[in-house]
């Protein structure tokens, strides 16, 4: 069986990252509000290492979004 490879359609990429910035921004906001909510230390701590990691993945999305816009 032949296998094709589907075309490299970048048409949307810069859409799709704004979409995956918003949503990690509201993770982050719900994953806050949560925190906010417990009383436990350890969950807090494993709450603040996630958003530690989303807010660097943020970073790393806006960088790559502008790289797509300028393209």
């Amino acid at each position: 069986m032949e296998q094709r490879t589907n075309p490299d359609n970048r048409a949307d990429n810069a859409a799709h990252l704004a979409q995956h910035i918003q949503n990690t921004e509201e993770n982050i906001g719900k994953a806050k509000e949560t925190m906010s909510n417990t009383e436990s230390p350890t969950i807090k701590a494993q709450i603040q290492a996630k958003n530690e990691r989303r807010e660097a993945a943020i970073e790393g999305m806006k960088h790559e979004l502008e790289d797509e816009r300028q393209h």
